[in-house]
This record gives C-alpha cells, structure tokens and sequence, in this order.
C-alpha cells in the first residue's frame, strides 16, 4: 500500500530565502559607487531626446525592500510561491537600478565600457518585463497559485499575452531620437532587432501598450472573485492586499493633480512597494492591527482629501472668475485653509459613520445597537416575536442578510425565528444562559462581513446576551406553566392514590378488624376458645393493616430519613447493595425535607444502576455542601455509560428531581473508566 506524504509544508532555509536580499544589496552597493563617480559631472552622450535617466538609487531600494519581503515570506511555511515571485522581481528591479546607474556613467565617460550594449539592452528593452513581475503577485495571492476554471485560464492568458508583448517590444527596431555621434562608442540599439519588423515598430509599441492596460482588468477581476470567495483569515489577507492598492492608487492619483516636487521619487517608492508590503503583512500576519478599520479609514481619508481639493478648486476657481487676478497668494492660502477647517470636521464625521457603516454595518455604533435591541424587546410579545426581534438586530448590526434564532423549549420542541433567505453556506453560534445551552444562532458561513474583529465578538456577545435572557423568559415561562401543572397533576394523582388507598385498602381493613372484634364479643361467654382463635386472627389482621399504614407513610417520606438522617439513611441503602458503596459526608447540618428527599431519591437510584449496569467493584457516595447546595456525588470504577445510549427512566428521574428544587444534574464519564454522577440541590435556607 503507498505511502501518501502528509508532512506539513517547510520554510525555506535562512541561506536560501537570504540570497535575493544580498544580491539586491550588492546592486544597492554598486549603483551608490557608480552615482558617487557620476555626480557633478556633465553628460557627454545622450541616448535620445528627452531620455532622461536617473541614478538607479530608487529602482535599487525597490529591489533591496522586495529582496527583504520575499527572505520574510519565504521563512513562512506554506507560501514558497509568493516568496519566490517577490525573490525574482527583487532581483529584476535590483538589475534594473544597477543597468540605469552603469548606462548614466557611460554617458560622461569618453572610452567604451565594457557590456555597455547588454547594459542599454536590458535598461531600455527588457525591463518591459517589469509589468508582469508587478501583474502576477495579485494572480497568485494569497495560496500562491492561479485560480481553478476560467479565472485560472484568464490569469495563464493574461501572463502570456504581456509576456509575448514584452518580448515584441525588444525585438522593434529602437525609434533613435538623437544623430549617431552623440551615443556612446560601441553601442548598438538594435542588438535584438529584428530587421523585417520595423515597418510595424509603431503598430507593435501601441499592441504592447493596449495589452499592457487590458491585462490590468484580469488581475482585479481575480482579486474580485477571491475576496467574494474568501473567508476568515484569507478575508483578512484580501482586505491587505485592498488597502495597499487602495493607498497605491491615492498616491499616483495625487501625484497627477499636484506636482510634488523633490518628493516625486520617494512617491513613486512607496506606490511600488506599498502593495508588496501588504501582501507580507498578509502573509505573516494579517491580524497585527484590524484591518477593517484601517481600510474604513484609509478610504475615508482618501475620500475626504478628494472632496477638499476639489471644493477649494471650485472655490478659488470661481472667485478667480468673480474678481479677476485680484487675489493675493496670502488671499488664496487663507481662503482654502478656513474653506477646509469649516468642512473637515462634519465632512470627515460623516463620511466615516458612512464608510463604517459600509464595511461594518450597524456594529459600527455598538451602544445604539444594543439599546436598540434592549428597548425592542421590551415592547415585543414573548416566545417567536422576541426572537425575530433579535434576528433583526443581529442582521442590521452585522450587515449580513441572513440570520436564524434557534431556541429549545423544555418539551422538546424548537422555536425558530429567521430573517432573510438562508444561503448555502452557514455557520452556528451557541446562545448559551448561565453556561447552558439555551439554543443557537446562525449566520452565513461567507459574505462581505463574515470576519468577525475581537470587537465584533464582543458586541455579538452584547446581542447573544440580550437573545438568551429573551430565550430564556420564553423557556422560564413555558417551564413556569409545566411546573404549575405537573405540581397540580402530582398533587390531585397523590390525593387520588392515598384516597383509594385509604378507602379500598386500609378503610375495608379497619371495617373487618371491628367485625372480627364484634364476632368475637358475641361468642366470648359460650365458646371462650372460638373466641380466642377470632382475636388471635384479629390481631394479625390488624399487623397487615400497620404494614400498610406504613407503606402508605413511607412513600410519603421514607421513614429511614426521620429515624436515622440522610447520611445514615443512605449508609442502612448502601448495606443492602452489591457492591456495597462507601458513604462520606461533610457536616451537613439541618437540611430542607425536599432536599433530603431528593438527594435520597438521586443517591438511591444511583447505587441501583451502578448495581444493576455498572459492573463495578467499589462505589462512592459522596454529600458536601458546596455555595450554598448540597452536593450529591456518587462515583464507581464500572465501564461507564455509552454515549449513543438514551437516558432511561432512572437518569431522566435523577435529572428531574434535580430540577424540580432549581437545581442541576450532570452524568459524566471520565477518560480512566467508571461514571461519575453529580447534582446541586440549593439549600435555601434564607429563603
């Protein structure tokens, strides 16, 4: 038979995942030498018009903080994948930055350098490559794979066609901007060209551009389809990889309303890395701060800032055209600064209640959610009312479409509340009172808010509260009303039996002695020994009739009990058993009758299972006080109780006696073997 191996995945090891982030270092090292010789030195090649090429420092830190992500991701188990793409893009952006840096320094250097040709080639025609590097983190996140089905076709399509258009990009014939004389010696733009494209050089730059755009809609279509699809954890990682986009996004955005200056290249830094970083926060660990709300108020901020601008725009706009070239820069400061102190503050409020509200639904405020709820209930009926109330109140809290209010009544049956249709996907909470299960509360195992925060936990316990002190009036009303008619029924039952008791057993018993007397009286003088013999029959007639009279008095409370006491009572049961059980008690003191009763009746019907089921050779009763109830326990070494077993007449008896006086009953089977039952019968001695 083959051995199937279920070995957990491994992390790769230090030396391993370490070998991006140097070789980024080595390029990092390497482009700040060469910058240091470029610096201050005037260019004497160009490579074209309006080709303006930097020091390679910002395309080198890429590469060293991407070469860092991917050592951390790769030192995580399960997630070699997205290691490795962010280990070969690190390397690609490092190359890229230590090519920009070399080309820069052949243009103020007269003599030829050496690889200067593989140097252009790379810099100007194989980071085209660039794109896709960028384009398969989002495909691949988070389970480091392409999706199954269509999505997964689209991703494999998406990858080739900018892949193939990068590589129709290398081999166009390079569009020379400048006259030969002024490019370095021993250059060659063309080294990859092929000569029979060039007449479509133009129609192959615009197909690689348009691929380029288009290719950009499978990746957020795949993002999309896993953050509808995902769940729990991998919802957290989504809402990451969201937020850095979100911000990524912002940042070109303002970079293309407002020139930032000197700040242009740390822009462009934080906008490549950004979503990199939020994929390995994703990774190693998306829980480090709540990721809701720092999406709900990033998107706020992003919002805010684009309404202020555009308001202070509108305004200065208009007073320009009001009052011509008439207002001061001071005028014009002034202007927006008290423009944006007046709509900050409401502004910024409003948009964050309805972006919370948005991503959080109504728990976004959780006081109004649960004094809603509190007042709601007041006002609603008992029993299916309630709880549709609190189905209502978890929807809108949560923002989920589905919500089901399970409870269990006493006799068996199960209240059901529900609000919306139920998908096919759910999941179950227990409503738990006074740590017993009191019924369940089911939501949508998927869905938009199906994360749940510490702080959504917490308020869904506020809710689960107020939904168990609803079920548990409607269940302590319906019990109320059993106990009140079994009390009755028990009480008229007892009256019907110690009636036909007293009038077909002990009264017809009575009414014959006093005939066996009188028989007795009529023949006493002529037949004295007929007389004897009747007498002597009476008086044995007459021990029948104690032995009912206590019969009668002992089912109304074992006589044992007021003779000898509860602990004395179960020691003269327990000799009478086999095994004969053990009987500890702590000082008791005076005791309530119906707990005496009942701790008897529990103890006794204890011992006969243990004797008739158990199997067992030494038992235990054990009687404490224990906060203010008499704890029962008896204990034995037998072979325990099955679980699929149903509870027989014995133990739903023992449970109920229990119950009848507010307390608890409990069976349970220990690992070791043998059974334990257990029941608290309140004293109540104040009471």
């Amino acid at each position: 038979m083959p051995v199937t191996d279920t070995a957990p995945p491994r992390a790769v090891s230090w030396p391993v995942a370490l070998v991006a982030p140097i070789a980024a270092a080595v390029c990092v090292a390497l482009v700040v030498v060469l910058d240091a010789r470029t610096r201050g030195e005037t260019p004497i090649y160009s490579y074209g018009e309006g080709v303006a090429l930097g020091n390679g420092l910002g395309t080198g830190f890429v590469g060293l903080v991407l070469g860092v992500l991917s050592a951390a991701v790769l030192r995580r188990p399960g997630h070699r994948v997205i290691g490795w793409a962010l280990a070969g893009s690190a390397l690609f952006w490092a190359a890229d930055g230590l090519s920009e840096a070399y080309v820069r320094l052949s243009t103020v250097t007269e003599d030829a350098l050496p690889g200067l040709t593989f140097a252009v080639w790379f810099l100007f025609r194989f980071t085209a490559l660039l794109t896709a590097t960028i384009v398969v983190l989002p495909l691949l996140f988070p389970e480091g794979r392409f999706l199954p089905g269509r999505w997964g076709a689209a991703s494999w399509a998406c990858m080739g066609a900018m892949v193939a258009s990068s590589l129709c990009f290398v081999v166009a014939p390079y569009r020379e901007l400048t006259t030969p004389g002024r490019l370095p010696p021993g250059v060659d733009l063309d080294p990859t060209t092929i000569t029979a494209a060039a007449p479509y050089a133009d129609l192959l730059t615009g197909a690689f551009q348009l691929v380029t755009l288009a290719g950009l809609v499978v990746p957020v279509g795949v993002v999309v389809r896993r953050f509808r699809r995902s769940s729990g954890t991998s919802r957290d990682q989504m809402r990451w990889l969201l937020w850095g986009a979100l911000v990524t996004v912002a940042l070109v955005l303002a970079t293309l309303l407002v020139d930032v200056g000197p700040l242009t290249d740390v822009v462009f830094f934080v906008a490549v890395t950004l979503v990199p970083i939020s994929m390995t926060v994703a990774v190693l660990n998306p829980s480090v701060v709540p990721i809701e709300d720092l999406l709900g108020r990033t998107l706020v901020l992003a919002v805010l800032a684009v309404v202020l601008v555009g308001v202070d725009l509108a305004v200065v706009t208009g007073l320009t055209a009001l009052l011509g070239d008439s207002l001061a820069q001071r005028q014009v400061v002034v202007l927006v600064l008290l423009v944006t102190i007046l709509l900050y503050g409401p502004l910024r409020l409003r948009l964050s209640r309805w972006v919370r509200r948005m991503f959080l639904g109504g728990r976004a405020d959780p006081y109004d959610v649960v004094a809603g709820l509190a007042s709601t209930l007041e006002s609603a009926e008992e029993g299916t009312e309630q709880l549709a109330v609190v189905a209502r109140a978890v929807s809108a809290a949560f923002g989920v479409p589905y919500v089901s209010v399970e409870v269990d009544r006493s006799s068996g049956e199960r209240l059901v509340a529900t609000h919306g249709e139920r998908p096919a996907e759910t999941r179950t909470l227990p409503i738990a009172y006074r740590d017993a299960e009191v019924g369940r509360l089911v939501l949508p195992a998927r869905g938009l808010r199906s994360r749940l925060s510490r702080r959504d936990e917490e308020l869904l316990g506020d809710l689960v509260r107020q939904a168990a002190t609803a079920a548990r009036t409607s269940r302590l009303a319906e019990e109320l009303q059993d106990s009140r008619e079994r009390l009755v029924t028990a009480r008229e039952e007892e009256r019907r039996r110690i009636r036909r008791d007293l009038h077909d057993g002990l009264g017809p018993a009575l009414s014959g002695v006093v005939f066996q007397l009188e028989s007795a009286r009529l023949v006493v003088d002529r037949d004295p020994a007929a007389a004897k013999q009747q007498v002597l029959a009476t008086s044995q007639h007459l021990q029948e009739v104690v032995a009912d009279v206590r019969r009668l008095v002992h089912d109304l409370r074992p006589p044992a009990l007021d003779d000898l006491g509860l602990v004395g009572a179960l020691r003269q049961l327990a000799a009478r058993s086999d095994p004969a059980p053990s009987v500890e008690a702590d000082e008791l003191g005076p005791l309530p009758a119906a707990v005496e009763v009942a701790a008897y009746r529990i103890a006794s019907e204890a011992m006969t299972n243990v004797a008739r089921h158990a199997g067992a050779t030494c038992c235990a009763v054990r009687l404490q006080v224990v906060d203010g109830s008499l704890l029962v326990e008896v204990v034995d070494d037998g072979r325990g109780i099955d679980p699929d077993v149903l509870a027989g007449v014995g133990l739903v008896s023992m449970r109920e006696r229990a119950a009848e006086l507010g307390g608890r009953h409990e069976v349970a089977c220990p690992p070791h073997g043998g059974t334990v039952v257990r029941a608290w019968l309140p004293l109540r001695r104040n009471a």
